[in-house]
């Protein structure tokens, strides 16, 4: 078998931001379906948080290529 451990635990790794961005839309669903006019306000909050949450997915992708060389 060949390849990387530093591959496989950012596959590990993934799963967090993954339940992350489902958490942060599901919030955002309930929002907007409990209050409309709010929709406006709770998008960009929304979508900030996918960022910052996305933001480890990219750090973490970084790092395994880093640590696999």
């Amino acid at each position: 078998m060949t390849g990387s451990l530093a591959i496989v635990g950012y596959g590990l790794s993934a799963i967090g931001p993954g339940v992350g961005v489902g958490l942060i839309f599901a919030a955002y669903v309930s929002g907007v379906a409990r209050q409309p006019e709010a929709r406006g306000m709770l998008q960009t909050i929304a979508i900030l948080g996918f960022v910052l949450c996305e933001q480890f997915a990219i750090f973490g992708i970084a790092l395994a290529f880093v640590f696999s060389g």
